[in-house]
């Protein structure tokens, strides 16, 4: 069978939000496709799907904005608790 999945995460170096990288990976059969990191503010592909995933996703202005606002969202509730 095939197994596709998404993770999100936090990295932390320091309770300062801007120490603070949100990153959004998806895989396929346990190889990482596509990545959104907070740093880099866009999508970054690793595979042939990947690229494409990305190139698209890149295109959409209003996406971009979303997924840079899940480092406010997901990540800064968690400070205190991480």
């Amino acid at each position: 069978g095939y197994l596709e999945y998404a993770v999100n995460r936090c990295v932390f170096n320091s309770s300062d939000l801007n120490d603070i990288e949100f990153i959004y990976s998806t895989y396929f059969n346990k190889i990482e496709d596509v990545r959104f990191s907070s740093k880099v503010g866009k999508f970054v592909g690793y595979t042939e799907p990947g690229l494409m995933y990305a190139k698209n996703w890149n295109k959409d202005a209003s996406y971009l904005v979303q997924m840079k606002a899940q480092k406010e969202t997901v990540c800064k509730p968690n400070i205190d608790i991480d």
